[in-house]
């Protein structure tokens, strides 16, 4: 109601905020972060509304639709180039799944008090994964996060995560946008084969949040990769610099 009688100044919100039931009293400017977690439906959307809004899209891995627009000059694009103040990129190293590349990458991380991201996008297999970290590293403690826990379950794992109270965060994609913790140096992702190529991204700028050298891990089946996911794999290590 305050929205449509123009009363709220700024109001920050999901894609809820482009279904067709919320009216704009005065809406002048249109802020969208991620831009490439929005689909067609509500770009077709937000074209619309450009006749009489201004429109701000950002994004650190903007979608080929997107970017084809941008390049063909359809649409305006500013690129900043200038990584932040002492902010190292990440090395990338895209491997065969194997229980040594594991360990050494876990040893080497947990060796200078640093804590690792693991990505296991199966929440069925987590416990699976778990048993078999643990098994690797017996001393390390492990915290898990995924989307089907609870609220409190999930700020309470990131808690203990950021504190410093757990060594490795084992998670879903959940984890691709908004985690800063500058103490996590090490991603490893179990499966690289079934991720898209702007969450590898995402999930690889989770990492590299200092000064300190971070390692990104994208490791996949050696028997089991299609032609279409290496070629995914093979851009992301190409595009690493």
């Amino acid at each position: 109601h305050n929205l449509k009688e123009g009363k709220t100044d700024i109001i920050i919100g999901t894609h809820r905020l482009l279904s067709a039931d919320v009216t704009f009293g005065r809406l002048g400017l249109l802020i969208i972060d991620e831009e490439q977690r929005f689909g067609v439906r509500q770009k077709e959307h937000i074209r619309k509304l450009k006749n009489a809004v201004d429109v701000l899209s950002l994004s650190a891995t903007p979608i080929p639709r997107t970017l084809n627009f941008a390049l063909a000059g359809l649409r305006p694009m500013s690129v900043i180039t200038t990584p932040p103040k002492n902010r190292v990129a990440p090395k990338t190293f895209v491997l065969p799944f194997g229980k040594q590349i594991i360990k050494n990458a876990l040893e080497a991380e947990l060796a200078r008090d640093g804590q690792v991201y693991f990505l296991c996008n199966r929440i069925g297999k987590m416990p699976l994964m778990q048993g078999y970290i643990q098994k690797i590293m017996p001393r390390a403690r492990i915290s898990t996060i995924h989307g089907r826990m609870s609220e409190s379950e999930l700020i309470g794992a990131m808690h203990i995560f950021r504190e410093g109270k757990s060594d490795i965060l084992l998670a879903t994609t959940i984890i691709e946008n908004g985690l800063d913790i500058s103490n996590a140096n090490t991603l490893i992702v179990e499966d690289s084969s079934l991720i898209g190529l702007a969450q590898a991204h995402q999930l690889r700028g989770r990492i590299g949040r200092s000064a300190v050298q971070s390692y990104a891990f994208f490791l996949y089946p050696a028997k089991k990769l299609t032609e279409k996911a290496a070629r995914r794999l093979d851009a992301l290590f190409q595009a690493q610099y």
